[in-house]
């Protein structure tokens, strides 16, 4: 088996979700698994249309905590390759605002890191969301729903 490589890339513009899933496939020779996921900005998470999302982070402190959530998730499910994508700045309805891609040699682990590193992204990545609305624009944090979706790792 080859080394463990985490690559995290925080994007300014936007990213083929795609391309960023074959180029994944390709760097994961020998995998016997492999799982991605893609969020997309939805444009309505309340009874208001979502016009689209600002996302504000801590540059080093924000990229640090990222690659610690894929070195866990890679330790705890033996992960060949984990790659995660994360927008920031501007990010319009329907646009990928996340992709998250784990190769592992079984299914399971696979599913398992991916599901891991989407909890672990939701709720604790050092990111500070506004979501753009026509009434104006409201900062939004992480439900209580996605505080137990992470607790089910502990």
């Amino acid at each position: 088996m080859s080394a463990l490589i985490i690559t995290v890339g925080l994007e300014a513009e936007p990213f083929s979700p795609e391309e960023a899933a074959a180029r994944f496939r390709r760097s994961a020779e020998g995998a016997g698994a492999i799982v991605h996921f893609i969020g997309l900005v939805r444009d309505s998470a309340s009874s208001e249309a979502v016009r689209g999302l600002f996302l504000q982070h801590a540059p080093g402190l924000t990229l640090r905590t990222i690659e610690k959530f894929g070195i866990e998730a890679a330790e705890r499910w033996h992960l060949q390759r984990a790659d995660i994508i994360h927008r920031i700045g501007e990010v319009g309805p329907g646009e990928p605002i996340v992709f998250v891609a784990t190769a592992a040699a079984h299914r399971r682990a696979a599913f398992e890191g991916a599901d891991f590193l989407m909890d672990h992204l939701k709720s604790e990545a050092p990111f500070w969301k506004k979501e753009r609305r026509a009434s104006g624009d409201v900062w939004i944090e992480p439900r209580a729903e996605d505080y137990a979706d992470k607790a089910r790792w502990t």
